[in-house]
């Protein structure tokens, strides 16, 4: 089997990239980050420049036969046009590889994002309706989703990690770690919320246990999580200490949060190249819900358990980093 890995500049990408690299197997990974592709080539490993939103010629890919679909515009915000381009044009693309590769197996890596609503849902299992989606991004990759799935001659399986974190992540403890350094953060809701977040490592294993899944995986969704629901506040805690970041925080009404963010965010919309507010509607929402997903169906149909908890994680995070 010869894999190719989209997003492979990007940090889960990279990621898996490296993996299939270490373990010998043929892999070739696609990415758009010019200034990280000489980089990731002096790693020895094989690497191509190119926009997926822009079609992809078969004749450059012959040999592949399976395909891991982690390029993606992860975002809380941002113009719409963006998210549809990177996360449904660029799917569509693939998917139109894929189908003129005969691949056997398409792993879609997919979002938490796309069950995400204001409020508290706990051991949320696959088959949940889906809520109306919370933003562009959650839109963009449900629809990504329909896509893949809707292509059952490729073996699809789609996974929906949450909280995606480690060395060389540079959106989920590194955001958290700004807004600490900005001013205190949001105790909202009497700091009820929790989640469960996920190591690379353990993203990656499933990425693997994917790709050799058996029929009874192929078409299915799979939640991907660390297992542990942990507290919001021993989340920031935990990774201001391990970063020797200052935390404080301030008590907030969740109500009138969520309208200014909105403003803030409707406003920054509307300034010349619509910069991310350093406050938005889902990171507040994040601070005030409980939120897990049920990672069952992974375990019994892909044979795959996280292996490594949060407090390992952030020892491996910012050991690394330091």
């Amino acid at each position: 089997m010869t894999v190719l890995v989209t997003g492979a500049t990007g940090f889960l990408g990279g990621a898996v990239l490296r993996h299939l690299a270490s373990t010998g197997q043929p892999a070739t990974g696609l990415g758009r980050d010019v200034a990280r592709i000489d980089a990731i080539r002096a790693q020895g490993l094989d690497l191509r420049a190119h926009d997926l939103t822009r079609p992809l010629d078969p004749a450059d890919f012959s040999g592949i036969s399976a395909i891991v679909h982690g390029a993606a515009l992860s975002a809380p915000f941002g113009p719409r046009l963006d998210f549809i381009a990177a996360n449904v044009t660029a799917t569509r693309n693939i998917v139109a590889l894929a189908q003129a590769l005969r691949v056997a197996r398409l792993v879609h890596i997919s979002s938490a994002s796309v069950s995400f609503a204001p409020m508290d849902q706990l051991d949320l299992r696959e088959d949940a309706p889906l809520p109306r989606p919370f933003n562009a991004y959650a839109a963009t990759k449900a629809q990504a989703e329909k896509i893949v799935l809707d292509a059952p001659a490729l073996g699809p399986i789609v996974l929906r990690p949450r909280g995606i974190y480690g060395a060389g992540d540079t959106a989920l403890l590194p955001r958290l770690l700004r807004a600490a350094g900005r001013g205190p953060l949001p105790l909202l809701r009497d700091g009820r919320a929790r989640i469960d977040l996920t190591h690379v490592d353990d993203v990656v294993a499933a990425v693997m246990a994917a790709l050799r899944a058996g029929p009874d995986a192929t078409g299915q969704i799979f939640n991907i999580t660390g297992g542990e629901v942990i507290p919001v506040t021993q989340i920031a805690r935990r990774a201001c200490a391990a970063a020797n970041q200052p935390l404080r925080w301030r008590k907030m009404p969740l109500r009138p949060a969520m309208a200014i963010a909105g403003a803030v965010e409707m406003t920054c919309m509307l300034l010349p190249h619509r910069p991310e507010p350093a406050i938005t509607r889902y990171g507040l929402a994040l601070f005030a819900y409980a939120q897990s997903l049920d990672i069952t169906k992974a375990r019994d149909l892909l044979d795959w358990s996280p292996l490594v908890p949060f407090e390992v994680g952030l020892q491996r995070t910012f050991q690394v980093a330091s």
